[in-house]
C-alpha cells in the first residue's frame, strides 16, 4: 500500500499542469505598467470590432444584406459613431479607472470641463479654421468661390454643436486629454505629436472600406491625404491643447470646427469642385501642413509644452 501510494504520488507530481489564463490582477497589473500601449491596443480594437457590421454591411463591402438607416442624411450617425465612442473616449474612461483610479478620473472630467480659455483660442477654432479651408480651395478653384446658401448658413452652428458632442465628444477625450500628456511626460512634444498623429490616422483606416471613406470610390490619393491631415493637423491640436492649459473643449472645437466645415460649407463655397471627393483631402492635408509648419517655426518646436518652454527661459538666463 504504501508503495503504491507513493507511485500515484510520483506519478501525480511529474503529470504536466494544465495552462491557465493570466489572473486578472495580472493583467490589470500589466496595463498600469503600460497605459499607454494599453490604450493603443485597446482603442483600436474596440472600434474596428465596433465598426466591422458597418463595414460588411451594403454601407461598406456589400457581404451583408442590410443598410444602415440615415439619420440627418447620413449612416454614419449609427454606423460609425457608435464605434468612435467605444474606442477614443470608452478606453480612456476605463484605462484611466484602472491606473489613476477616482482621483484620475475627476482630473480627467475636470479638463472635459475646462472652458476657461483666452477669447483669442475660441476665434482660432470656429474662424480660423474656416478661413484656412477657404484658403486652401481656392488654390483649385481661384477665385471662382460661391456665397453659401441661406440654408447652409443657418445650419452651421447647429450642425457644429451636433458635431461638438459625436465627434468630439467621442475622440478628443482619448486622443488629446489621455494619451498626449502621458506621451509628453516622456518625450519632446514634436516627438509625442508625432507618435500620437500615425497611431490617429492608422485608426480611421477601416472606415475607407465604408461610404465614410468614399467606397467604393476612395483611392489611394484620399487615403494618404487622411493620413497626411491626422498627422499634420495632430501637430496643430497639440498645440492648441497645450497653449489653452490643456482644455479639452477647445480641442474638440478645433477638430469639429473642420468636420464641420467639410460637410456643410465645401460644396456651397466651392460648387465646381463637389463631387471632387479627393481634393477635399487634399485640401485639409495641405492646409493643415501649412499650419503645422508655421507653428513648429514659431514655437521652436516647442508646441506651448509650458514645462519646455519653462526649461528654455532657464537655459537662456
Amino acid at each position: 500500500m504504501t508503495f503504491e501510494a507513493d507511485e500515484t504520488k510520483t506519478k501525480t507530481e511529474t503529470m504536466p499542469r494544465p495552462r491557465t489564463s493570466p489572473p486578472a490582477g495580472k493583467l490589470i497589473g500589466l496595463v498600469k505598467q503600460r497605459p499607454l500601449l494599453s490604450f493603443f491596443i485597446l482603442v483600436n480594437a474596440l472600434s474596428w470590432l465596433a465598426w466591422a457590421p458597418y463595414i460588411l454591411s451594403q454601407n461598406g463591402l456589400g457581404l451583408w444584406d442590410f443598410s444602415f438607416p440615415e439619420l440627418l442624411g447620413t449612416s454614419q450617425l449609427l454606423g460609425v459613431l457608435p464605434g468612435a465612442y467605444l474606442g477614443p473616449i470608452g478606453s480612456a474612461f476605463l484605462l484611466t479607472a484602472l491606473v489613476d483610479g477616482r482621483p484620475g478620473l475627476k482630473a480627467w472630467v475636470r479638463r472635459l470641463l475646462r472652458w476657461k480659455a483666452a477669447p483669442r483660442w475660441y476665434l482660432i477654432a470656429l474662424l480660423a479654421v474656416p478661413a484656412g479651408m477657404v484658403l486652401t480651395g481656392a488654390m483649385f478653384v481661384g477665385t471662382d468661390i460661391a456665397t453659401p446658401s441661406m440654408t447652409a448658413l443657418i445650419a452651421y452652428v447647429p450642425m457644429l454643436l451636433i458635431q461638438f458632442v459625436t465627434t468630439g465628444l467621442a475622440e478628443e477625450p482619448g486622443w488629446r486629454d489621455y494619451a498626449l500628456p502621458r506621451l509628453q511626460r516622456m518625450h519632446s512634444p514634436m516627438k509625442s505629436a508625432f507618435v500620437l498623429g500615425p497611431i490617429w490616422a492608422v485608426w480611421h483606416l477601416p472606415l475607407f472600406l465604408t461610404e465614410w471613406g468614399g467606397y467604393p470610390d476612395s483611392s489611394w490619393t484620399r487615403l494618404i491625404a487622411c493620413m497626411v491631415f491626422c498627422i499634420a493637423f495632430n501637430i496643430v491640436m497639440s498645440w492648441v491643447f497645450n497653449r489653452t492649459g490643456e482644455s479639452l473643449p477647445l480641442s474638440m472645437l478645433m477638430h469639429v470646427s473642420v468636420n464641420n466645415f467639410a460637410t456643410v460649407m465645401w460644396a456651397e463655397v466651392f460648387p465646381t469642385l463637389d463631387g471632387e471627393g479627393d481634393v477635399i483631402w487634399i485640401a485639409m492635408a495641405l492646409g493643415s501642413v501649412v499650419a503645422a509648419t508655421l507653428i513648429v517655426i514659431a514655437t521652436r518646436g516647442r508646441l506651448g509644452h509650458p514645462a519646455v518652454a519653462s526649461e528654455s527661459l532657464r537655459n537662456v538666463s
